[in-house]
């Protein structure tokens, strides 16, 4: 490696003295774990039977069901977290599972909508059954208004045009409806495709992305506000939402609700984590993603291979269906339901306390905007677990107390969801410290970026990082003298001696 060290200042236009290279610090903060107690048997035995299979954390799958679970659910029902005033919430729920591309996030997240596949492939069937029978009865239709526009004709003739009115709206009453397919999930689909999907399945539905950064940095996009601005609407989950497009005309959604789950790895989350910390996306899209999980990843690896606990599939899927046929409201009339006495003390008392807090000002304003939308998620979480127990009426204290503890989970992942940004740039610095042999002596930051390094892909991931080797004195910045013709100042990068010499 070329020994071409820079010995003067570790910073340009300072004078100050060439100091040692300091350590670099890449240590996210702790989380909580998800044990089987913070989860309904019904579903809990199943979440951490595909653990132990796929050998994947317990909480993708976790999160995984009680996103789905929300989903069947949908806008039928909704909460009232006070016993008087009309505040409601709509029980969707969005959530991420957060991890590198060997931690199982998408077999997690298949076993655990399994359910929900499976319902949507029975729909299908009726319905092409349903279409099939629809075509034929098209052609009848088609020589039931032939005959209708003779008759009509002969009317006219008579001068008789209420008759032949008549006879032509009989007719087209008769004529073909096609029938509508009942969906559950979608996995891409522009927001005008969305809305004609919401309108024929009003109670909701699930966006499933396998990589949920593509469609959030599409969301980051100029050209792509008004996608934003229907999702922002759609995570509440109780408003219409009306576009008007050249060649579909308007269109009117009468109820965006929708819930949301995908996979997403650290290093594709930490740009878009950055923007809501920094504010330049502070309009509460990532604070959305309440069910956010970045768990530990065990070290040790074992080989599985055994059969899926019957007992807990069947209970798992035998849930689902249950919530699917519950006899709730609709969307125009939605089942409501509140608190029992206790579970509402409770409420107030957690809630009390997440107000205080935040007024208090202790947090960052990001960690402030996600834990002011939790009351959403825990109330959401109670009524779920309350019908999981198979008791549909007012929500207790026990499915309450389940939601709380959720609460303190998710909590502690948001926290290190929040420290994503900086984690990134420090992983990021030891991984060129570490792969400084591959680097040509002196080196420029678009040197890193040709290299495609995991979690250095891009300009910025590269440039934080050398930013973190720079202020600890592991590298030292320079820029390089422009020729005659002037132009924009670059710069480039040295090693410390002591780095340059195989020391850290």
């Amino acid at each position: 490696m070329n020994t071409d060290i820079i010995t003067a200042v570790p910073f340009v236009g300072t004078s100050a003295p060439l100091l040692d290279p300091q350590p670099i610090a890449a240590a996210l903060p702790a989380v909580e774990l998800l044990v089987p107690q913070m989860l309904p048997p019904v579903v809990g035995d199943y979440v951490f039977d595909v653990s132990d299979r796929t050998q994947c954390p317990p909480d993708f799958v976790a999160v995984g069901a009680l996103v789905a679970c929300s989903t069947l659910i949908g806008n039928r029902v909704r909460i009232l977290p006070k016993q008087f005033d009309n505040w409601t919430v709509v029980p969707n729920l969005w959530g991420a599972v957060v991890g590198p591309p060997s931690a199982m996030k998408s077999p997690a997240l298949k076993y655990a909508l399994s359910p929900l596949n499976k319902i949507e492939r029975e729909w299908r069937k009726e319905w092409e059954s349903e279409s099939a029978q629809a075509e034929a009865d098209a052609e009848v239709t088609k020589l039931a208004l032939e005959e209708a526009r003779k008759e009509a004709k002969k009317k006219l003739k008579d001068h008789d045009r209420d008759a032949a009115r008549e006879i032509i709206a009989e007719a087209q009453e008769a004529a073909l409806v096609i029938p509508k397919r009942k969906r559950l999930t979608v996995n891409d689909a522009t927001v005008e495709k969305l809305g004609e999907l919401l309108n024929q399945n009003p109670r909701g539905l699930l966006v499933v992305r396998d990589e949920l950064p593509g469609l959030l940095a599409k969301l980051e996009d100029e050209a792509f506000q008004i996608d934003r601005a229907f999702y922002l609407e759609a995570f509440n989950g109780d408003a219409s939402f009306k576009y008007d497009r050249i060649g579909r005309g308007t269109v009117e959604i009468e109820m965006a609700t929708l819930s949301l789950v995908g996979g997403v790895q650290p290093a594709r989350i930490a740009p878009i984590v950055r923007g809501a910390v920094s504010g330049s996306s502070a309009d509460g899209l990532v604070q959305r993603l309440q069910l956010a999980v970045w768990p530990d990843l065990s070290k040790d690896w074992e080989w599985r291979d055994r059969r899926p606990d019957p007992n807990a599939e069947r209970d798992y899927e035998a849930a689902f269906l249950r919530l699917e046929c519950l006899n709730l409201g609709t969307t125009e009339a939605p089942a409501l339901r509140r608190f029992t006495k206790d579970a509402q003390g409770l409420f107030i008392d957690w809630m009390t306390d997440l107000q205080r807090e935040a007024r208090a000002g202790a947090q960052s304003e990001a960690l402030e905007a996600h834990l002011l939308k939790m009351p959403k998620t825990v109330a959401s979480l109670a009524l779920i677990f309350q019908f999981l127990s198979g008791d549909n009426e007012a929500i207790g204290d026990s499915a309450l107390l389940h939601a709380l503890t959720w609460a303190d989970y998710l909590r502690s992942h948001a926290i290190r969801l929040y420290a994503a940004g900086t984690y990134a740039a420090e992983a990021g610095a030891h991984l060129i410290l570490n792969r400084r042999e591959a680097l040509p002596s002196p080196f420029r930051a678009r040197d890193v970026h040709q290299k495609g390094w995991a979690g250095l892909s891009d300009r910025d991931a590269v440039e934080a990082a050398l930013q973190i080797l720079v202020s600890t004195h592991n590298l030292a910045l320079r820029e390089v003298p422009t020729g005659a013709a002037g132009g924009r100042p670059t710069f480039e990068y040295l090693w410390h001696p002591k780095i340059a010499e195989g020391g850290r």
